[in-house]
């Protein structure tokens, strides 16, 4: 049985390079970061380099780079961390409807505290309309979070647009890039954001890493309280092993050079399908606003939680979630207007740097055998 791996963007193998990496740092870099004896200078040299590596990739300063454990933390700390430096004033919070759950969850988190929640909603290709933020945006609006990216259809937000809008305002601005970052460009200063979140197993680092891009004089209030890591904005002895991971995974990933050969491959897999099963199979997501190795389709009338379980061979992530027994489609379909008959059959396909198309070819002829 040969397995075929089409789920980077659920998370992706380790790049040698960073392996490599991490090896020399478990061996070498195991004081602490914060001892200025012999032991601990090996430690924070390697964690200063990834912070640079990674400032570099999203074209700050280091000092604007604060390690965390993840995407997740990263976006918890964006969301609670402005609203608790806001102090007694009103908070008004604008994201979108079809956000990853470490954006909904926080914001739902704030609401029972009483911050005023928007949640912008997007057309059937998962695009947000940036007249529907200016309007939302007002006196009490203090912080907007829209997704660069999205992790299950891949379409593009037009971010820069949306952050012109909210700059112009004197609003705050977060994206989430955990998926973006590695794919396509994600340079904040390009971007107008102020704050921005990456994820290190979703470019080739290890998980239990991450980082959040705080633009300069932003004011945000730490999750974690403790002593001055990180510049006093995340307490916590930080981890040399990986934010030198994650520092590697970052000067990988400013070389898309893989990007044309990945879309290829992404654009021949949809020409596949539409062949093999014409209308019986439905895209999800911009037809051209989308991250160069995201798939995500339709099979009409089918579920894809079953469709995938007849092709044990195949790693990808269905569209639809199984509650008691019922097969929902995803939220974020949902909310796009996707009906149920062709949202519960949606399964997302998502390319990587090794993706070949001999496996593509491969999927297509087991989803054929699956579906006679």
């Amino acid at each position: 049985m040969r397995r075929i791996y089409l789920d980077y963007n659920a998370s992706t193998p380790v790049d040698p390079r960073v392996a490599e990496a991490m090896r020399a740092a478990i061996e070498g870099a195991y004081g602490n970061p914060s001892s200025l004896h012999w032991a601990g200078t090996p430690a924070k040299r390697l964690v200063e380099t990834g912070r640079e590596e990674v400032a570099a990739l999203l074209g700050c300063t280091a000092e604007e780079v604060v390690f965390t454990s993840g995407g997740s933390e990263a976006n918890n700390l964006a969301l609670k961390g402005v609203y608790f430096a806001a102090g007694d004033r009103p908070v008004h919070i604008i994201t979108t409807q079809i956000e990853h759950p470490s954006i909904l969850a926080p914001c739902a988190f704030l609401e029972h505290r009483g911050a005023r929640i928007t949640r912008l909603p997007v057309d059937r290709t998962g695009l947000i309309n940036p007249d529907d933020l200016r309007r939302a945006i007002g006196a009490d609006t203090l912080l907007v979070s829209i997704m660069h990216a999205n992790n299950e259809i891949g379409t593009i937000e037009p971010i820069e647009a949306c952050a012109r809008i909210a700059r112009e305002r004197g609003v705050l601005f977060h994206t989430d890039a955990a998926q973006s970052v590695g794919k396509i460009v994600t340079r904040a200063e390009d971007l107008g954001v102020d704050l921005l979140s990456i994820a290190g197993h979703k470019l080739y680092a290890p998980k239990g890493i991450g980082a959040l891009y705080i633009r300069a004089g932003t004011c945000l209030e730490p999750l974690i309280h403790g002593a001055g890591h990180e510049m006093g904005r995340r307490a916590g002895t930080e981890s040399a092993l990986l934010a030198g991971a994650l520092g590697k995974a970052c000067v990988s990933a400013q070389n898309l050079s893989f990007v044309p050969e990945m879309q290829r491959l992404r654009d021949l897999f949809w020409d596949r399908l539409q062949g093999r099963f014409g209308s019986r199979v439905v895209l999800n997501g911009h037809p051209d606003l989308r991250l160069p190795n995201t798939l995500n389709v339709s099979f009409v009338d089918q579920v894809g939680a079953a469709v995938l379980e007849a092709m044990p061979e195949i790693a990808a992530s269905t569209g639809s979630a199984c509650h008691s027994g019922q097969v929902l489609p995803s939220p974020v379909l949902a909310v796009m207007g996707v009906s149920p008959e062709i949202g519960m059959g949606a399964i997302r396909f998502s390319l990587g740097r090794h993706t070949t198309q001999e496996e593509i070819e491969a999927v297509v002829e087991h989803l054929a055998r699956a579906l006679a």
